[in-house]
C-alpha cells in the first residue's frame, strides 16, 4: 500500500512540475517546452525540459510565449508574410546573426546599383537595399543577414561614378 501511494504521488508530483513548463511557440508552427531564462532586446534564451544547456531564439521567430508557473502570455513578434516582390517593404535587414537563430535559411541575395551612379547623398545606398529587399521577397524570404556592404566612388570606377554592393542571406520561418 506504501509502495502504490510513493508511485501516485511521484505521478503527481511529475505532472505538477511538467505542467509548469513554458511554452515558446514559433512562428513556423512548432512549440518549445522548456523554461525561459532571460529575454533580451532581440533574442530569448531557454532550457529545453528535462535538459541543462542553454538555447538561444532571435525574437523574429518566436510569437509568444505563455509561461506555465502564471499562465501569462506575452506576444513577441507578430509573424512577417510575404507573398512575392511587391511584399519587398516587409522585408527586415539583420545585422547580427544571433538574431537569426530559429529561422531556416534559404539562399543569397545581392543588390547593387549601376557602376556609373551620379546621385548624391545616400540614394545609391537606398536603391541596393531596395533591390536586396526585392530579391528575398522574390524568394518570399522575411529575412536578410547583411554580410556584406560596400560602396566605391570616384577612380575606382571608370567613369567616375560610385556604386552601392549589398550582399546578404536570406531568412524564412
Amino acid at each position: 500500500m506504501k509502495k502504490s501511494i510513493l508511485i501516485l504521488f511521484a505521478i503527481l508530483l511529475t505532472n505538477i512540475v511538467s505542467g509548469q513548463d513554458d511554452q515558446i511557440f514559433l512562428h513556423n508552427g512548432k512549440i518549445i517546452k522548456g523554461k525561459v531564462i532571460r529575454v533580451e532586446e532581440y533574442t530569448i534564451d531557454f532550457v529545453y525540459s528535462n535538459e541543462e544547456a542553454e538555447n538561444t531564439y532571435g525574437k523574429y521567430a518566436i510569437s509568444k510565449i505563455i509561461y506555465g508557473s502564471s499562465g501569462r502570455e506575452q506576444d513577441v513578434t507578430e509573424k512577417i508574410e510575404i507573398n512575392g516582390k511587391d511584399d519587398w517593404e516587409k522585408v527586415v535587414i539583420l545585422e547580427d546573426k544571433s538574431f537569426i537563430a530559429g529561422l531556416k535559411k534559404v539562399g543569397e541575395v545581392r543588390g547593387k546599383t549601376s557602376m556609373v551612379n551620379f546621385q548624391t547623398g545616400n540614394t545609391g545606398d537606398k536603391k541596393a537595399e531596395k533591390k536586396l529587399k526585392e530579391a528575398a521577397a522574390e524568394d518570399k524570404c522575411a529575412f536578410i543577414l547583411l554580410v556584406s556592404d560596400k560602396s566605391t566612388t570616384g577612380a575606382r570606377n571608370t567613369l567616375g561614378g560610385s556604386q552601392a554592393i549589398k550582399t546578404g542571406v536570406t531568412y524564412s520561418y
